[in-house]
């Protein structure tokens, strides 16, 4: 029975990044306001260096990969990533277009994240404790602006 149990909470962990890593993140601002507007959703725009933002890293692996995170944004959410790398190698069209995104955003730091209605307006900053957030409090943040639309 005991080896049951542990076979079963060991598939169970392996499942849980898996679900995370379903997430479909996005790099095209147009495209992220089609599909928002077609289903529903809201964009979340998430402004971030992925190789070198510890806050940044710590989000992706900690928020980003979690169950709750997951279950919500595939019900609530269109991904969209925009990175600003020091070492990896992006296409130049990409990091031009994250660039004036960021511009236009007036993003001064990472990470931002950044919430527009399904409509493509938008509705805020998401704000949040970056040092000890939990996919709860990233949610809550995401639900505050959103309750803008309503």
């Amino acid at each position: 029975m005991k080896k049951l149990l542990l076979t079963l909470a060991a598939a169970f962990a392996l499942a849980l990044p898996a679900l995370a890593a379903d997430l479909t993140w996005l790099t095209d601002l147009p495209k992220a306001k089609v599909q928002a507007k077609a289903e529903g959703k809201l964009v979340l725009m998430d402004f971030t260096g992925s190789d070198f933002c510890s806050s940044c890293i710590r989000l992706h692996k900690e928020v980003f990969a979690t169950k709750e995170f997951a279950e919500y944004a595939k019900k609530r959410l269109v991904l969209m990533e925009l990175d600003f790398p020091l070492k990896k190698k992006q296409p130049a069209s990409l990091k031009e277009a994250n660039e004036a995104l960021a511009k236009e955003f007036k993003v001064d730091g990472y990470p931002t994240l950044i919430v527009l209605a399904p409509d493509g307006k938008k509705l805020g900053e998401a704000e949040f404790d970056l040092f000890d957030a939990t996919a709860k409090d990233v949610i809550a943040a995401i639900e505050k602006l959103a309750s803008k639309t309503k």
